[in-house]
């Protein structure tokens, strides 16, 4: 399995022949290294509504024939787009040919806004548990710092966690440093820094602060094999 990091919080996973994206916020996205126009995927999952992660689904979804993984309200909205949408909510749990997803909670909002600056409630934000090949990704989303990480760390063998950092809107890096302890990931990497002002932070210090050998600053492009 091959996994890399776009910028913000867009993470792809290469496995069993498929391309899967989260988050695929890449237009207006300064810090990211794609070009919507050249995605090629198969799958595309969402952690919640904001629009630096649902991004530009509804293109790469046509342009590729992409099935959209989302929460209930927000694969609901986007099926109105024309998409193929497999709705799930937090807890729940289903087998796909590309591997397993999971939803975990996650603390924060969740609301899309249109073109017309119409705001629309997606429903509750998730975490992503994605399991193949044997190997288990998680990606956090937009959380808080909860103790139930302490649970998902004890229940599911973590390879590559993939945390917030940027303060502000998300887990800044002293609760996301508590959030690795209690995941027991053999990996973990910061996303959500660095995209505006305000979640301005120095990725390199956050690793430096990790067991040896666990953190992964990685750029945007960059990957890791599972």
């Amino acid at each position: 399995m091959k996994v890399s990091y776009h910028g913000h919080s867009v993470v792809q996973i290469e496995t069993n022949g498929k391309k899967v994206i989260i988050d695929p916020f890449i237009s207006g996205n300064e810090t990211t290294d794609l070009n919507v126009e050249e995605v090629k995927v198969d799958v595309i999952l969402l952690t919640h509504g904001h629009n630096d992660h649902v991004g530009d689904t509804v293109k790469i979804a046509k342009q590729n024939d992409a099935l959209v993984v989302a929460p209930f309200e927000l694969a609901s909205y986007l099926g109105t787009k024309g998409i193929n949408t497999h709705p799930m909510h937090i807890g729940g749990a289903h087998t796909f040919e590309f591997g397993k997803v999971k939803l975990t909670q996650a603390f924060h909002g969740s609301s899309f806004t249109d073109e017309d600056g119409q705001i629309i409630y997606t429903g509750m934000p998730s975490g992503i548990l994605f399991t193949s090949e044997g190997k288990t990704v998680y990606h956090a989303g937009d959380t808080a710092l909860f103790s139930d990480m302490k649970m998902i760390g004890e229940r599911h063998d973590i390879d590559v966690a993939f945390l917030p950092i940027g303060d502000n809107f998300t887990m800044g890096p002293e609760d996301a440093l508590a959030a690795a302890e209690w995941l027991h990931a053999r990996k973990v990497v910061p996303i959500h820094y660095n995209t505006f002002p305000v979640i301005e932070q120095n990725p390199n210090e956050f690793v430096n602060e990790l067991p040896e050998g666990v953190g992964v600053a990685l750029s945007a492009g960059q990957a890791i094999e599972l």
